[in-house]
């Protein structure tokens, strides 16, 4: 059986809305990367960017199970001898909460340009209102 390639300019691409108001970070965010990549549809390709524009409202008021908002650590390091930087999922919310959602995200895709592109498709927003008002984004409920 051949591999389906949807033609470029027969994507169509839809916009949704994500509450992220109550929500457990993970399951949101796995499901954010499968419409992200498109894997809800038929015309799926794994080596073609056929998903969807995601926009996630208050990401300040997501939630973790367990100890997770202290226990769960965040890494990056500065390029510097020792210099590995560490911070709690709490720390991050207080910091940057859209970056909470952006990173869960981010672990769920391709390590390579496909995921990087798939990635710059994802819009957060720590508060309830964003600017894409004029794309007519859907409500998804997840």
């Amino acid at each position: 059986m051949k591999t389906y390639y949807t033609p470029v300019d027969e994507i169509e691409r839809k916009w949704y809305v994500v509450d992220a108001d109550g929500k457990v970070l993970g399951r949101v965010a796995s499901e954010i990367a499968r419409r992200l990549r498109g894997k809800h549809k038929p015309t799926f390709c794994n080596f073609q960017d056929n998903g969807d524009f995601i926009v996630v409202i208050n990401a300040d008021k997501v939630h973790l199970t367990g100890n997770k908002w202290d226990d769960k650590k965040y890494y990056r390091h500065t390029g510097y001898m020792g210099g590995i930087k560490e911070q709690s999922a709490k720390e991050v919310l207080a910091k940057k909460p859209e970056e909470l959602i952006r990173m869960a995200v981010k672990g769920m895709l391709p390590k390579n340009k496909l995921g990087r592109k798939q990635l710059k498709k994802l819009k957060v927003y720590a508060g309830s209102d964003h600017p894409h008002q004029a794309q007519q984004p859907e409500t998804l409920d997840i």
